[in-house]
């Protein structure tokens, strides 16, 4: 098979493509021939090492994980003895976090891991562009925040991979919804189903008063300490992004604090059983049509490259996703993406 590898932190340029040995099943396993997968600012953190505190998970000196990526999409090729849900040929996609390895041609995963069978309304890379954002924003708010009907939500990012999860989630919990966006991506965070939307160039949205009982920055942008007063009185300030100041705030205002609070999840490092009932539930809300997939673009996996270089340019719109099979839609940009055209 083929993978995408690179051996030092650097540009996009330190990937390439090589052979490598097929994987071998292990008990309780499913192989899956990839499809699809996805490269997001993780996979971007993990090839540039940073910022530096990266490196404490991708390798100190030199990348530990050669092989990026987590999503993937594809069909089933062989399954271990003994495994029931899954059969050659199904059409299945998933996560391997926290681990990586998903920029390859085959993995394994084993069959009480996050994998589900691809909704039938969705191909390949669309079933990969729902699952990163979903299974980031789920935590956020529905375990640290709550959200519930009544509540005013604001996205900040709202058009990136986390954010219009984000918006389709808090509107699914019945929340007013608030998206944070530019003023050409307005459009797609309207129609994912945002009541109002603010273009970050025209209007400083931490200039309100308790006007927001959540603020979810999915972007990393704005700190706390910015949008403190715009929080309502009982409000939650959540970060996708570390740092040294979120990691202070968040215990302090969780076991302190009265009033408005700051908190981050670290999603990508939670147990893969409560993974697999989250994928379990993307699938139902796809399903019924409250969860659509947004991607930015799909690239061959040949041009890997060009994917983290799309990454790093920090405007993406949904996901980039990696056509690894020539099965695989290849969509040049958002206006041609057959889920950009069903969400607007």
């Amino acid at each position: 098979m083929r993978i995408a590898v690179y051996e030092r932190y650097g540009p996009p340029e330190v990937l390439h493509l090589q052979e490598a040995v097929d994987p071998v099943i292990g008990t309780n396993e499913v192989l899956v021939r990839v499809e699809a997968t996805t490269v997001g600012p993780s996979d971007s953190a993990g090839r540039s090492g940073t910022p530096r505190f990266a490196r404490l998970f991708f390798g100190l000196a030199k990348p530990k994980h050669p092989v990026l990526g987590s999503d993937f999409s594809g069909v089933v090729e062989r399954v271990a003895d003994g495994v029931t849900r899954f059969a050659p040929g199904d059409r299945v996609f998933g996560t391997l976090a926290p681990t990586m390895g998903a920029h390859a041609e085959l993995v394994c995963i084993a069959e009480d891991a996050p994998i589900a069978h691809i909704p039938a309304r969705l191909d390949a890379a669309e079933a990969v562009a729902t699952v990163d954002g979903f299974l980031t924003a789920l935590p956020f708010l529905r375990d640290l925040a709550a959200v519930a009907p009544g509540q005013v939500v604001l996205v900040n990012g709202a058009a990136g991979t986390v954010g219009s999860a984000a918006v389709q989630l808090a509107k699914h919990f019945g929340a007013t919804v608030v998206g944070v966006c530019s003023a050409a991506n307005a459009p797609l965070v309207t129609s994912l189903g945002a009541d109002r939307v603010i273009d970050y160039a025209h209007e400083d949205f931490t200039e309100a008063r308790g006007a927001y009982d959540v603020i979810f920055d999915a972007v990393g942008k704005r700190s706390f300490a910015a949008t403190r007063r715009a929080l309502a009185p009982h409000g939650i300030y959540l970060t996708t992004v570390p740092s040294a100041a979120i990691m202070v705030q968040w215990p302090l205002t969780r076991w302190f604090s009265r009033g408005r609070r700051a908190a981050i999840a670290f999603t990508g490092l939670r147990d893969i059983r409560l993974k697999a009932a989250e994928l379990a539930l993307l699938v139902e809300l796809i399903e019924s049509g409250e969860i659509v997939p947004v991607i930015d673009r799909v690239v061959a996996f040949d041009d890997i490259v060009e994917a983290h270089r799309r990454v790093d340019t920090g405007h993406k719109v949904g996901s980039v996703v990696v056509a690894v099979s020539p099965a695989a839609p290849r969509v040049a940009s958002p206006a041609d993406s057959p889920s950009a055209k069903a969400a607007s």
